[in-house]
């Protein structure tokens, strides 16, 4: 992998970082991925939250750590929340049927993207949420990288 953009974000709130995911979801195109990697109690539901208002969707917005998949289709392009903490296998995205979300003409959210690494798609945006206490409990990190596949060079 590649990295084309790299931006270094620090919240100092949850509405900060709920405020950053917004952003995030306003400027969002149709077929892009987000993973979202970050420590249990980072924020990464704020965030996801926050993104999903951007999109322009009103519902409730939680994080299906069970269901693994919950598709929002209300807002201005369809969204697909991934929590793949719980999943035992990268083979249970298959029978989700991942690559319609993956591939599809909505926007594609991934938490604990890391444990499904091998089945990411060749472009992606990757997004790190760290705290760090010695700034205080609310602080946050925020990393946002552009990630793709390098182009194969021809042999000669």
């Amino acid at each position: 992998m590649v990295n084309k953009m790299l931006n270094r974000i620090e919240t100092n709130s949850a509405e900060e970082t709920y405020a950053l995911g917004k952003q995030i979801g306003e400027q969002a195109s149709a077929g892009e991925v987000y993973t979202l990697i970050g420590d249990l109690g980072v924020g990464k539901t704020v965030f996801t939250q926050g993104v999903a208002k951007g999109l322009g969707i009103e519902e409730a917005v939680s994080s299906p750590t069970f269901t693994i998949l919950q598709v929002y289709e209300e807002g201005r392009l369809p969204f697909a929340h991934f929590d793949v903490y719980r999943i035992g296998d990268v083979e249970e995205m298959d029978e989700i049927g991942y690559e319609d979300y993956f591939y599809g003409n909505g926007i594609c959210l991934i938490e604990w993207a890391d444990l499904v690494r091998e089945i990411l798609p060749e472009h992606y945006w990757e997004i790190t949420i760290r705290k760090d206490l010695a700034r205080g409990t609310d602080f946050r990190l925020i990393t946002v990288e552009e990630k793709f596949a390098p182009v194969p060079r021809p042999q000669t």
